[in-house]
């Protein structure tokens, strides 16, 4: 008799089917309507980085460097909390209905960033806005795990987690204008573009309508129907467009569950994955302390060591997402050709040695505002792609029932250790002024990039062009 959670077997090529189709229409729709989360992160977080100065000098709000290090600490404890907590919620519910539920919290959060009239206020509405984006990480990388052919999974993947540089791009060019005092007043301008952010997420609202619920998801919950129909509509469409589609290779048995026991989901990661648990850990907790200590006091390091007004910060933070974005959009298809574990190695080596070397070069003052941000764009380039990888990793390598509460695990993990004091703890080295406390943070960073250079020698594995059924079997995989 079968476990009360559980239900029917199913005999399904829908798997199968979704790896065959060519690349079409479908999957720039998903890449495009999934990867505007990125963006929406980019842009609050280069935001809360290009406004500090403004926040610092508003007359409402006259915040210190610390202040502005705990605000963006409570936005990053926000995303660890609503992670968990969409993140269980989307194992449960599905991927689809998670997508509204999330960007209407980042919606209305950041609009009221904008009306923010005190730090304590300002603090909960960055906490609240984080939550909501926290949550958006573990649907939309289920879903792009599960919607892409597997021998383009690692660039999409890549590709759409780098799309964070261009919301950090849109937010450099905003602040750049609505920070200049000669345009518009600085108080009004830092509150408008919290605004645009909201803006922003109303257009995501329109562009989810067209992506379909998962049909992986909908097999392993008892909707074989539904997600046979959800395929024979995609796979119509690129019929239309004259493509002739193979028959499928294989087939999957299921045994369909309406919940998974979260004793399933600890199972699945201590007991079944232990390696790839650690391996996840580590990469999530590396490039989280990286990005958002160095990241999020950027501005403050510009306008501290460097001399540079924070209305003209901006510019100095194009460039450095410029390298940003190119990193895993002109790496990406190695991860698919030469594989995971060398690239993996390489891109969080790479990083971790040119940051201390540029770290080095500060610290001697050898460096001005233009070539420190030339040095980090070139580090951030392999930074950007070991990041995105990262997120791959902890995507691909567990089974569908347990997928997106395991993102949200490593995620809460990850930015938990290495992301949300950082930013905080940062801010009070750079509000030290002294150049060596600086560059022993810079070490540390760069220290633990070669630690998980190291772990994915000793621990990665080779999942590149692999169906995702293939490098982690369903727990609800039935053998006859």
């Amino acid at each position: 008799m079968p476990e009360p959670h559980q239900t029917a077997i199913v005999t399904t090529s829908v798997p199968a089917r979704l790896d065959r189709l060519p690349w079409g229409r479908f999957h720039w729709l998903v890449v495009i309507a999934l990867g505007i989360t990125w963006i929406l992160d980019g842009l609050e977080v280069t935001l809360a980085g290009s406004v500090a100065g403004a926040l610092r000098e508003s007359p409402a709000l006259r915040f210190t460097p610390s202040d502005v290090g705990l605000a963006n600490s409570a936005y990053l404890a926000g995303a660890v909390i609503g992670a968990l907590f969409f993140g269980w919620l989307t194992d449960r519910l599905g991927r689809k209905k998670l997508f509204s539920i999330t960007v209407l919290l980042y919606l209305a959060a950041t609009a009221a960033t904008a009306f923010s009239w005190d730090l304590a206020s300002f603090v909960l509405f960055r906490f609240l806005t984080g939550a909501g984006i926290g949550g958006e990480y573990s649907a939309i990388n289920s879903a792009i795990q599960e919607l892409i052919p597997a021998r383009r999974r690692g660039w999409t993947d890549l590709v759409i987690n780098g799309s964070f540089w261009v919301g950090a791009a849109m937010a450099g060019g905003l602040s750049i204008l609505l920070l200049d005092p000669r345009v518009i007043d600085p108080e009004t301008g830092w509150r408008l573009a919290f605004l645009g952010g909201a803006a922003i997420g109303l257009a995501i609202l329109f562009l989810r309508r067209w992506i379909p619920e998962s049909p992986r998801w909908l097999i392993i919950h008892g909707h074989p129907e539904k997600a046979e129909r959800i395929v024979g509509e995609i796979e119509a469409g690129f019929e239309r467009a004259g493509h002739v589609l193979a028959p499928p290779e294989h087939e999957a048995r299921l045994r369909s569950r309406r919940t998974t026991p979260l004793g399933d989901v600890f199972a699945a990661l201590f007991r079944l994955y232990p390696r790839r648990t650690l391996l996840g850990l580590i990469l999530m907790a590396s490039q989280a302390f990286l990005y958002n200590a160095i990241f999020f006091t950027y501005a403050m390091m510009l306008t501290d060591f460097y001399g540079v007004p924070s209305d003209q910060t901006g510019y100095y933070v194009l460039p450095f997402a410029l390298g940003n974005v190119l990193g895993p959009l002109l790496l990406g298809r190695l991860f698919d050709t030469i594989g995971r574990k060398t690239m993996i190695v390489l891109t969080y080596a790479a990083s971790g040695i040119l940051l201390a070397i540029s770290g080095w070069l500060f610290q001697q003052g050898h460096l001005d505002a233009t070539t420190q941000t030339l040095w980090w764009s070139v580090t951030f380039f392999f930074a950007s792609a070991a990041a995105s990888s990262a997120y791959l990793t902890v995507a691909e390598c567990f089974p569908i029932e347990v997928r997106a509460l395991a993102i949200a695990i490593f995620y809460a993990f990850g930015t938990g250790i290495g992301g949300v004091l950082a930013p905080w703890a940062f801010s009070l080295l750079i509000e030290s002024g002294s150049r060596d406390q600086v560059f022993g943070g810079y070490l540390f960073a760069a220290a633990l990039m070669g630690l998980a250079a190291l772990a994915a020698a000793l621990l990665g594995i080779r999942s590149e062009r692999q169906p995702l059924e293939s490098v982690a079997r369903p727990l609800s995989w039935h053998d006859d």
